[in-house]
């Protein structure tokens, strides 16, 4: 059979896995701190005798795009958008600690500082306990303070907020981490704005053009394909007939 049937299959995957890619980002274009996914596809030609024109088409994981979302102000005391490069640490369900870029706080029913998924928001000396009927507010450098009845104002802790120096890797789970796995250190310079929240950073419309795209190729793959199994069907009926 004509590689050609092989090399479209292997076409055809490969945009139904960038609809997947594709698909997945626009679903979150309304996701507080998302960063969108990336995925290139590249060449690779097949070897062996007769085969120099054949080139397979694969999917390659080039990570996510890191550029900043658009910032919209709230006014609520535990929103915080992180600024520049940074990134706020959180304790994952494993127990394990991931950074995220969603910083819409709230305070669990034991008084705990959390994320709107639940998940426990890191300090500099581990979660941040919020003291009940107090009104907490949030310091551009990360201090979290309460304001209690009297009028006193105490620090409760703050958020450990750190920047990377190399691109973090995405977990199943959603949340990034380090690529070596281990914990990253707290940056002191770090920022944040209080008040507002990071967008996501998904384009929708260049998303949407990008599918539809994916799909018309998708189509072209299906026609090819299409193609082979009618040049093999003919070659059989001429090898029959002169046999």
């Amino acid at each position: 059979m004509d590689r050609m049937i092989y090399l479209s299959m292997m076409g055809a995957k490969t945009n139904m896995q960038q609809q997947e890619v594709l698909s997945h980002n626009l679903a979150n274009v309304s996701t507080t701190g998302f960063r969108a996914e990336l995925q290139a596809v590249r060449a690779v030609p097949v070897r062996g005798d007769g085969a120099t024109t054949r080139v397979y088409s694969l999917e390659t994981t080039v990570g996510y795009d890191d550029t900043a979302g658009p910032v919209q102000f709230t006014g609520r005391p535990l929103d915080v958008a992180v600024q520049g490069r940074s990134w706020l640490s959180v304790q994952s369900l494993d127990g394990t600690e991931a950074y995220t870029r969603s910083g819409a706080l709230q305070i669990g029913p034991d008084g705990t500082l959390m994320t709107a998924n639940g998940l426990p928001v890191i300090g500099d000396g581990g979660p941040i306990a919020i003291p009940a009927n107090t009104q907490p507010s949030i310091a551009a450098d990360g201090t979290v303070s309460v304001k209690q009845a009297n009028g006193t104002i105490q620090a409760v802790g703050r958020l450990k907020l750190v920047t990377p120096e190399a691109k973090l890797v995405r977990g199943e789970d959603g949340l990034f981490r380090g690529a070596d796995g281990a914990d990253l250190p707290a940056d002191a310079t770090a920022r944040v704005q209080d008040g507002a929240l990071e967008g996501s950073n998904v384009n929708p419309i260049e998303t949407m053009v990008a599918m539809i795209a994916a799909a018309r190729q998708y189509e072209t793959q299906i026609k090819l394909m299409q193609t082979a199994e009618t040049k093999e069907r003919t070659a059989a009926q001429l090898l029959s007939n002169n046999g």
